[in-house]
């Protein structure tokens, strides 16, 4: 063999990767699925966040179809077909409402026509009060040019004028938010008994039963919380509305309704929206009317919040006080005013629902159970032994 001829590579010469250093097969198939869930989290992440408005007016809907579900069962039975009956129920609802703002919105139109005519004679009233009581030397010549001429109402102008389509836009919103929930309500009223159908199919027996008999806890629970709602708005109104025909401020009865209604079924502003009414019509009897029904408001509204809407609605959906309130607490921290109006028929029914697989058993006869001391047996009273203490004393 020539010395300059290669030689024969048996491929022992070169260095073979260790073992431990190899990459396992399944790793790339590992990183790959890695990411692909990590891709589908965050696809499924967005897809919530931009269905999250979509999502909670169909939890609403879900919750007014409940409502209505025992009128148009009623209905159903006694031979109606369910989509007329389901329609009949809404449309009683919307024409209720509808009278109930247009009545308001014409009483409101005529009361602000007469606020607005007589609105420099309520001026001139305050400034008079003010004169007397401070000593002051006002007037209202002076005050409408300082404010015409002030800065601050120029800012407010433009910012109105800039602010109309936010209004607008924001009215249009609520208007469209209100027909969607509308119209998931009435379909899944409507259709409740298929839809009850179509979620049993994919369940076992024993899983339909609890489904249905969760459905059925459900439609109670939203109805007896809607039956306190009812009667508090009752009961507000007509308190309201006593005030009201007390110090003589017109539309006394509407007025109570509009309260009761507002305060109720507006959940977090709709107090403050009910009683900004009230006292506006107040002023233009008189300025200290006004003060007093909004002391009244603030004063009724604790009452309500602590005493009345606890005890009622341990009642009516079968809640303790302390969770009643926590309930609205957490609904109002996780949804804001859709989590505080449908936290109590929400927490109610699980909370019935969990009670049939929670065990209980008898509570032992004990003092500490119920709070009381125990008796003591008889025996020497205590007069009678200070007595014979202070003779051993002397």
């Amino acid at each position: 063999m020539a010395a300059d001829e290669p030689a024969e590579d048996d491929g022992r010469s070169r260095p073979q990767p260790a073992r431990g250093e190899r990459m396992p097969r399944w790793l790339p198939r590992a990183m790959v699925l890695a990411l692909a869930l990590f891709a589908a989290f965050q696809l499924a992440s967005w897809a919530f966040h931009q269905l999250i408005g979509l999502l909670v007016n169909i939890l609403i809907a879900f919750f007014v179809a409940l409502a209505v579900e025992p009128a148009v069962d009623r209905m159903a039975g006694r031979g109606m077909r369910r989509g007329l009956a389901t329609a009949l129920v809404f449309l009683g609802v919307v024409t209720f409402f509808a009278g109930f703002f247009v009545l308001l919105g014409s009483m409101l139109a005529g009361q602000i026509v007469d606020l607005v005519e007589n609105f420099p004679s309520y001026v001139d009233s305050v400034i008079r009060w003010i004169n007397d009581t401070f000593h002051t030397s006002l007037s209202r010549v002076d005050i409408q040019t300082s404010l015409l001429k002030s800065d601050w109402l120029k800012r407010y102008v433009q910012n109105s004028a800039s602010g109309v389509l936010d209004v607008s836009a924001t009215v249009l919103g609520g208007l469209f938010q209100a027909l969607t929930v509308l119209l998931f309500s009435f379909y899944l009223a409507a259709d409740g008994p298929r839809l009850r159908r179509a979620v049993c199919s994919v369940l076992p027996p024993a899983r339909q039963a609890e489904v249905l008999r969760a459905w059925e806890i459900a439609v109670v629970k939203t109805g007896g919380y809607l039956y306190s709602r009812g009667l508090m708005a009752l009961i507000s109104g007509f308190a309201h509305y006593a005030l009201l025909e007390v110090l003589g401020v017109p539309y006394a009865p509407a007025l109570g309704l509009w309260v009761g209604v507002i305060s109720q079924f507006i959940p977090t502003i709709g107090t403050y929206l009910a009683g900004a009414l009230p006292v506006l019509l107040a002023f233009t009897v008189n300025p200290w009317y006004a003060v007093w029904v909004l002391g009244f408001v603030v004063v009724y509204q604790q009452f309500e919040n602590y005493l009345l809407q606890p005890r009622i609605t341990a009642r009516t959906v079968d809640m303790h006080p302390a969770v009643a309130f926590g309930s609205v607490v957490a609904g109002t921290a996780l949804l804001g005013a859709v989590g505080a109006l449908i936290a109590i028929p929400a927490t109610a029914t699980l909370q019935a629902f969990l009670g049939a697989y929670v065990r209980r058993y008898d509570v032992t006869d004990d003092h500490r159970v119920d709070g009381r001391r125990p008796r003591r047996g008889p025996g020497t009273p205590l007069v009678v032994r200070f007595w014979r203490w202070l003779r051993r004393h002397r």
